[in-house]
């Protein structure tokens, strides 16, 4: 009697063993979800600048055993710029000209863990980090095809940064682009700020 008791107890462990063993191996590869604002200027000496730059960003990761980290992010802008005073020079009480939205994907690309050409913060510096680069899947202007980008598939670059320091790990995000998109945007890094850490996808919104 003791026997089968014993016998059936080590199957029913070896069960929750491996219930428990499934669900922790779902965990470690279910996909992390980072989401925040972007709120900045451009340099006044892109086309139409200087604009006000606002909007939500987010990024999941995938993390697959054999092929590594990878994210795919996404952000969703609106810009306006200025009016100019009788001398050309930009006039601050004329804001909210030219309002356009943008909305901007980066799919599919590798996670580097570190900041290496990242753009540099003032004190107290960023000390951890990781970031993503590559070719945007898409770039579009009030809905439609971005005017700077005339090629399809579109061929501007972006590289995002995610930054912190020792008491926030992931704090502070750049985006950077290169190529056709920053006639627009610019060269410099635009800046924002990371609000939410989740296992919610872009998917899933």
């Amino acid at each position: 009697m003791k026997s089968k008791t014993l016998t059936s107890a080590v199957r029913v462990l070896s069960v929750f063993s491996l219930v428990a063993g499934t669900c922790a191996l779902a965990e470690d590869f279910r996909p992390e979800h980072l989401s925040g604002l972007i709120n900045d200027y451009s340099p006044a000496s892109v086309k139409g600048g200087p604009w006000e730059m606002h909007g939500q960003w987010r990024m999941d990761f995938h993390r697959e055993r054999r092929n590594g980290e990878s994210a795919d992010f996404a952000a969703d802008m609106t810009m306006s710029g200025y009016g100019k005073t009788a001398e050309g020079a930009v006039d601050a009480t004329q804001f909210g000209q030219n309002p356009h939205t943008h909305h901007i994907r980066l799919t599919n690309r590798t996670v580097t863990r570190d900041m290496t050409g990242c753009p540099a913060f003032l004190p107290p510096a960023t000390i951890t980090g990781f970031q993503i680069n590559g070719t945007v899947s898409l770039v579009t202007g009030n809905g439609s095809n971005a005017p700077f980008e005339t090629t399809t598939p579109p061929i501007s670059t972006l590289q995002v940064c995610v930054t912190g320091g020792t008491e926030v790990t992931e704090s502070n995000v750049t985006l950077v682009f290169g190529g056709p998109a920053s006639t627009h945007f610019g060269m410099q890094a635009i800046h924002g700020v990371v609000r939410k850490l989740s296992a919610e996808s872009i998917g899933d919104r």
